[in-house]
């Protein structure tokens, strides 16, 4: 992200043994104990990227991490200070101006972090070890890496943490000294580093959470999960979140296995934060249809933070040009995203929709690859617009199959219905077709009370799904009217988006932050009725529609790539700049 764009527009576990983690128990003292203390910027992990923040596509060629047993992690951050990272994402006027103080403070208080902050204090005080609490301050300013994967709910949950001691070391060495009968640490086994015994760890905290941590020299290395450690004896593919003891030991012998993940270098010095996140983690569920988008990286240095996407080169790859999509989305959108469409993947999906296997090739066989999402504050969050690219080489044939395709996918079971649907009406517009079914919903944008016949609707109200294809282009939402507006655009009766687009840059997100706070502000308090829900309406209207009031202050912007790029290899970051319309 360009400096002055982005300143611009926004001013449980068991206790691991022998068997189940590799490792050989030993009868030694514990010794480093004093590392625990670096446990604690594990719950400022989880508070300041929890807030960025839910296996990259894997790359032809064998990485570093593959060899030691690492899996792929799905985000990373580097950072020079892991207590830093809050205020300086802050530094962002956009975030300073839109998120309260809790932002900043939400790590300090996480249930985590004061969890392991008390097993610590605790650990300090009944072995009467002469330490200062600001001793632990100090340990939150060092360097650190971190490598995060998703859980099964899809949030980012466990990590691999690499901390940097720096010359605090010597200044822990009392912690050494910890009895070996404490309730709540213990030595678990030991990792062998370049021939080297190193004592592995275990703290319980939170009364049924504990890590894994082990240190040698000036690293310290911190494992979330301890059911996720195991003895890598091959080169096998692992689970997702997997760590061997041999990865664990790579760690502290000073290899950077984390960046090559990535398709980055080490971090430079001059980089204070660096965040990447993978498109598993972004795309939420729905990276195969969009094969090309690899990942999103942002860097803070000394001007400020930076932005870059990442691409995979891809066969058959679809050019980024998004011109057309941009031309049939109407002026006024909330906020939009265009995005180069994978076909071979869609063929499958619409077949688990109702299509039949030869209307599902011949439809994707006229998808030209690329697709885009417009958000209206007219509309709902539910019902945005979809536009994408066709081929329309036989249009009587295509129009066949899609409407053959929309009856058997728009629908619900009507029981007031003769047949249990509603009929699709169809229209034979100048430059194409348009398909339009009533689907009974709570949630629909109609009350029951407009439809021609209210007493057929079942529930409250009913949505208008509408199809339609426009010469090359196809329209679909569950809101008509949008896809109405999106036909008269193409007609130039209403001003299309790529007026406004810039003409010398790639655009692949538009957001308008006036109209998105009132979309926000409308969706929050529909989901809120007042006598329903007094308490959380009342918690909103006091906290989150002042936020977004400062929110629709903001001027339009479009995130753009450089004009002609595409991807070539894999993981290549592309830099985006924020640009004011």
């Amino acid at each position: 992200m360009d400096e002055s764009g982005f300143a611009n527009m926004s001013e449980q576990t068991a206790v691991p043994t022998a068997a189940n983690t590799g490792v050989t128990p030993s009868p030694a003292k514990r010794r480093n104990v004093l590392l625990v203390i670096g446990l604690c910027l594990v719950a400022v992990v989880a508070g300041g990227v929890g807030w960025y923040l839910h296996k990259p596509k894997p790359a032809p060629l064998a990485l570093a991490m593959d060899q030691f047993g690492l899996s792929r992690p799905d985000a990373m951050l580097e950072t020079q200070s892991l207590s830093q990272l809050p205020r300086d994402l802050l530094a962002v006027p956009f975030l300073r101006e839109t998120l309260t103080e809790d932002f900043v403070f939400y790590y300090e208080t996480h249930g985590d972090r004061l969890g392991l902050i008390g097993s610590l204090r605790r650990i300090i005080y009944e072995h009467d070890l002469k330490l200062q609490d600001s001793l632990i301050e100090a340990l939150f300013d060092q360097p650190a890496d971190v490598v995060l994967w998703r859980g099964a709910d899809g949030r980012l949950k466990d990590f691999v943490l690499v901390m940097d001691r720096g010359g605090l070391a010597k200044l822990l060495e009392p912690l050494a000294h910890v009895a070996l009968d404490d309730q709540q640490l213990s030595k678990v086994g030991e990792l062998n580093v370049a021939g080297e015994a190193v004592p592995l760890y275990r703290l319980a905290y939170n009364a049924s959470k504990s890590l894994l941590f082990a240190s040698r020299g000036d690293k310290l290395v911190v494992l979330s999960n301890p059911d996720k450690l195991y003895d890598h004896a091959d080169n096998s593919d692992v689970a997702p979140g997997a760590v061997s003891t041999q990865a664990l030991a790579a760690l502290l012998s000073g290899n950077q296995l984390f960046p090559e993940a990535f398709g980055l270098q080490p971090r430079d010095k001059a980089i204070k934060q660096r965040i990447a996140i993978n498109a598993s983690v972004l795309a939420m569920g729905y990276q195969r249809f969009i094969p090309s988008f690899a990942g999103l990286r942002l860097d803070m240095d000394d001007k400020g933070w930076h932005s870059y996407l990442a691409l995979n080169e891809t066969d058959n790859a679809p050019n980024l040009d998004f011109t057309p999509i941009w031309q049939a989305m109407p002026v006024g959108a909330s906020a939009c995203v265009a995005l180069p469409l994978a076909t071979e993947q869609q063929q499958p999906l619409l077949v688990k929709l109702g299509a039949d296997e030869q209307t599902a090739k011949a439809l994707t066989a006229h998808m030209s690859g690329a697709a885009g999402l417009c958000w209206y504050p007219d509309s709902h969050l539910y019902t945005p617009l979809l536009v994408a690219g066709l081929d329309t080489a036989d249009g009587g044939k295509l129009d066949a199959d899609l409407g053959q395709l929309f009856g058997s996918m728009v629908g619900a079971w009507e029981s007031k219905v003769p047949g249990g649907q509603f009929p699709v009406s169809e229209q034979s517009p100048a430059q194409g077709h348009q398909w339009l079914r009533q689907v009974s919903s709570n949630f629909g944008q109609y009350r029951n009370r407009d439809a021609d016949k209210p007493d057929s609707i079942t529930g409250k109200g009913f949505f208008k799904v509408s199809l339609a294809r426009h010469d090359s282009t196809l329209l679909f939402s569950l809101d008509d009217k949008l896809v109405d507006k999106a036909m008269a655009t193409l007609d130039k009766h209403v001003a299309p988006l790529a007026d406004i687009a810039p003409s010398d840059a790639l655009m692949s997100v538009y957001l308008g932050p006036d109209s998105l706070a009132q979309l926000m502000q409308q969706e929050t308090l529909d989901s809120l009725p007042q006598d329903m829900e007094p308490v959380f309406r009342n918690a909103a209207q006091t906290h989150l529609i002042p936020k977004l009031q400062k929110l629709a202050g903001y001027g339009k912007y479009a995130l753009t790539l450089p004009k002609g790029s595409e991807a070539d290899g894999h993981w290549q970051w592309l830099p985006l700049q924020w640009r004011a319309l």
